[in-house]
């Protein structure tokens, strides 16, 4: 049998399909399809490319009765329409796909099973950080593979609502005006401009106990405007980020400290705070998260749990399909000719990172290109650009933190040995969000090596391709409205 994994109705719909032999056959967002970011809700595009692969069972990412449960103690009301796995998989699905057999489970175990059962690990300890599951805010786990190959979750720790670290930085990033649950990201590259002094007010008036990770207030409801007035957002954004990697690395020292495996498991949506990434491997020796470590990755969690065993792991290009061979040389040619080219080709990428198949790719040494490429991109011109790099010579350009030699899914900083020769893509902080390429074969490992060849130069800037406003573009469609908008050439 098909097992589709579903993770809908909170934010940023997400659906995988596993077969019966534990491959990924799907795994796509539904954002991609509406056009509307972190849309909750299934639509019909992500159905139709469901629809094909047959699932025979329906796995959910959570407990909606439960969830329910912590949204009334929050004040938050309660939707007794949608008590159970069943419903909420009606009103998403339709008629369309029948539901022969459905199961449910925790939200914080879904994230550990996307991690764990995609790993190469046989035994890890999974930590799992985030705004909040069911009740859980973090969790702390042995995983293992028992005889027969089933996967065995122990639960060694767990912290609850409201305590919160992902809480903590959302109340942080709508204080400065972004948008909670979305824009975290972007207050993590706003740290690099502010003094990080903010953090020991913050530490002091908000934290009652740094190692339990437990605050003195709720800030699921943000903080008050009037707090820390006196300080720009860049302070604020500063102090938040170096609060934030503390309280994230005692969770890593409270995990090693039960000595369960040296293998570590990150999810959980605070698993993309690159900037923090770069410390955890100082605590462990092997370090995996999966590329989509937030809710949308927990529908792959779900399928898994409903399969059991080790998912087979190939790559994160798991979504909608641009069929064709991936276009090296007319990349190159643009690059060569215009410095920046985008390109949509292949399966879309399974994570919020563009990974070369719906990438914008750019020269990284010209002084005038990142300001080019946040023009195009209409967005503010401190964010940061990541570079992808040919990885057998990614320790050359970069100083690769303890755990992160390797890193093809943009999820730690490294600091650039020579960053005045590629100021597109190193940050105010001197770093940069490394995407290392093996020698796999694939489309943009040739682009890399040609382009090495032709230039000397073994990397480019790599920043996703989206129209202002939208996800990342899905088909064809969306490419040629990013031509006809933005005046860059989309090759697939």
């Amino acid at each position: 049998m098909n097992i589709l994994g579903v993770s809908a109705g909170f934010h940023d719909a997400a659906a995988t399909v596993l077969s019966s032999q534990g491959d990924v056959l799907f795994a796509g967002h539904s954002e991609r399809y509406s056009k509307r970011k972190n849309d909750a809700d299934f639509c019909q595009g992500l159905l139709d490319d469901i629809l094909p692969y047959g699932p025979d069972h329906v796995a959910y990412y959570e407990r909606p009765w439960a969830k329910q449960l912590r949204q009334l103690y929050a004040g938050q009301g309660i939707n007794w329409n949608k008590l159970t796995v069943g419903q909420i998989l009606k009103s998403q699905l339709g008629d369309q796909i029948k539901l022969k057999s459905v199961s449910g489970h925790s939200h914080h175990l879904s994230h550990a099973a996307s991690g764990f059962q995609t790993s190469p690990f046989d035994r890890a300890t999974v930590v799992v950080i985030d705004a909040v599951g069911e009740w859980e805010t973090v969790t702390i786990w042995g995983a293992e593979y028992d005889s027969t190959g089933r996967a065995i979750y122990k639960r060694l720790w767990q912290q609850n609502y409201p305590h919160s670290i992902g809480l903590f930085y959302s109340a942080v990033t709508s204080r400065v005006g972004l948008h909670p649950l979305d824009e975290e990201y972007i207050l993590m590259g706003m740290a690099a401009y502010g003094n990080p002094g903010t953090s020991e007010l913050m530490r002091m008036n908000l934290v009652q106990d740094e190692w339990e990770i437990r605050f003195k207030e709720n800030l699921h409801t943000g903080l008050d405007p009037k707090y820390l007035e006196h300080f720009s957002d860049a302070d604020l954004a500063a102090g938040a980020q170096d609060l934030a990697e503390d309280l994230i690395l005692n969770v890593m020292m409270r995990a090693r400290n039960f000595k369960f495996s040296n293998n570590l498991v990150y999810q959980g949506g605070v698993a993309l705070n690159c900037s923090a990434n770069r410390r955890i491997g100082n605590y462990f020796e092997n370090i995996w998260i999966m590329p989509c470590p937030g809710d949308a990755g927990s529908s792959l969690g779900a399928a898994a749990l409903a399969y059991g065993q080790r998912v087979n792991w190939t790559s994160a290009f798991l979504g909608h399909d641009i069929p064709g061979a991936y276009p090296v040389n007319l990349l190159l040619d643009n690059l060569v000719t215009t410095g920046i080219v985008g390109v949509a080709s292949g399966r879309a990428e399974f994570g919020p990172r563009a990974l070369g198949h719906r990438s914008l790719l750019a020269d990284p040494r010209g002084p005038g290109i990142k300001d080019r490429v946040n023009e195009i991109k209409r967005r503010q011109k401190f964010r940061p650009f990541a570079p992808v790099i040919l990885e057998e010579l990614a320790d050359q350009y970069f100083i690769m933190p303890r755990g992160w030699e390797h890193s093809p899914y943009m999820q730690s900083v490294s600091h650039c040995r020579s960053p005045e020769l590629y100021p597109a893509i190193v940050h105010h902080d001197g770093t940069s969000r490394v995407q290392t390429v093996p020698a796999n074969g694939s489309g943009i490992r040739e682009l890399l090596e040609k382009w090495y060849v032709l230039t000397g130069c073994p990397m480019l800037l790599n920043t996703s391709l989206n129209i202002r406003g939208e996800p990342m573009v899905n088909d064809r469609a969306d490419a040629d409205r990013f031509e006809a908008l933005y005046g860059v050439t989309v090759c697939s």
